[in-house]
C-alpha cells in the first residue's frame, strides 16, 4: 500500500469509527503527510519518528504543536499496528514534549461591552449579523467551527437554549440569554441577505449563517477577520480578540460570577473537567490583579524596626 493509502485508511476509520470532524481529519492528514515526506510509514523506527521531533524543535515550533504531531503519529501507527499492517509501533516509550499550559486571552466585560456597542454601530444587514455573532459567541461559548455551522434549525425552540454538534459529534444545550436571543431574532430578519444564488444557495439554506463560500456557510477564517475589524474600530488590540477568546471571555465570567466548574464544563462541552479547571486560575489571577491595583492595603509597605 501507498502511504497516502495508509493515511486514508487511518482517516477514513478516525471519521466512520471515532466521528473525528472535518477539521480534525484536516489536521491528522497535514500532520502525516509532512512525517512522511521524509519517513516510510511502513519501515520507520522510533530513531526516526526521534529524528523528526528534534527537527521540530529546532526549527522553533512549540511544545503544544510538537504534541499534537506526536499524538497523530501515535494515532497513526497505533492503527497500523491493531491492523497488521505493522508489528510494531515506533512511538512506543517516546515521551511528549514538555509544555507549560498558558493562561488563555481574555477580555472585560468593558471589552465585551465595548464590542457588541461598536458591532450595533455597524448599519445594514452586516452590522446585524455581526451583533448576533459577538453576542452568540459570548452568550453560549460557541467554538467557532460550531458558530459557522449551525443549522438554522438549532436556534428554533429550545426555550433559551441552543442544540450544538460539538466535538466528536456530540450534542449539548448551550445557554442564549435574552440580549443573545433578541440579537438573534433581529438578524433572523435579514438573513434572506447573505443567501446565493443559484445551486449554492439551496445548499446554504440550512445554515444559521449562509455564504457564498463553498461550505455554504460563513468560514471560520472569514469569521476572524470580522472580529478583528471590529476589534480595530472598538479600539482593542486585535491580537486580543478572536472567537475563542469570546469562548474564554464567556467561561471566565462564569467562574468569576461564582458558577460551579461541573456546570461551566458542560455548557463548553468540555469531556474532561481538567480542561475547564484553567479558568478557575484566569479568574484567580485576575481578582489578584484587581486586590493589588484598588485596594488600599496592597500598596502599602510594610516598615522595619
Amino acid at each position: 500500500m501507498t502511504r497516502a493509502t495508509l493515511i486514508e485508511a487511518f482517516l477514513d476509520m478516525m471519521s466512520a469509527e471515532r466521528g473525528a470532524s472535518r477539521n480534525t481529519i484536516a489536521a491528522y492528514r497535514r500532520d502525516l503527510l509532512d512525517f512522511a515526506v521524509k519517513n516510510d510509514l511502513k519501515r520507520c523506527g522510533r530513531e526516526e519518528v526521534k529524528r523528526y521531533l528534534a527537527l521540530l524543535a529546532s526549527s522553533g515550533l512549540s511544545a503544544s504543536s510538537q504534541a499534537r504531531k506526536l499524538s497523530s503519529l501515535r494515532q497513526f501507527f497505533g492503527f497500523l499496528y491493531a491492523e497488521g499492517m505493522r508489528k510494531d509501533d515506533p512511538t512506543s516509550a517516546i515521551d511528549a514534549p514538555k509544555r507549560t499550559r498558558p493562561l488563555p486571552k481574555i477580555l472585560s466585560r468593558d471589552d465585551v461591552e465595548a464590542l457588541i456597542e461598536t458591532a450595533r454601530a455597524k448599519e445594514g444587514a452586516e452590522g446585524l449579523r455581526l451583533v448576533c455573532i459577538v453576542e452568540m459567541l459570548y452568550a453560549a461559548g460557541l467554538r467557532v467551527s460550531e458558530l459557522v455551522e449551525l443549522p438554522l434549525a438549532a436556534v428554533r425552540g429550545k426555550n433559551g437554549f441552543l442544540l450544538v454538534r460539538g466535538k466528536g459529534n456530540k450534542e449539548r444545550l448551550a445557554p442564549l440569554g435574552p440580549s443573545a436571543r433578541e440579537a438573534v431574532d433581529t438578524y433572523l430578519a435579514v438573513r434572506d441577505a447573505f443567501l446565493p444564488e443559484g445551486t449554492r444557495g439551496r445548499a446554504a439554506e440550512r445554515y444559521l449563517f449562509p455564504s457564498r463560500a463553498a461550505e455554504g456557510h460563513l468560514t471560520r477564517g472569514r469569521c476572524h477577520q470580522m472580529l478583528k475589524e471590529l476589534a480595530l474600530r472598538a479600539n482593542i488590540d486585535p491580537d486580543k480578540l478572536s472567537p475563542h477568546v469570546l469562548r474564554h471571555a464567556f467561561a471566565t465570567h462564569l467562574v468569576e460570577g461564582g458558577a460551579d466548574l461541573r456546570s461551566v464544563q458542560t455548557m463548553l462541552g468540555h469531556a474532561d473537567i481538567a480542561t475547564t479547571q484553567i479558568y478557575t486560575h484566569v479568574a484567580s489571577e485576575r481578582l489578584t490583579q484587581v486586590m493589588e491595583a484598588a485596594h488600599p492595603l496592597a500598596k502599602r509597605t510594610v516598615k522595619s524596626n
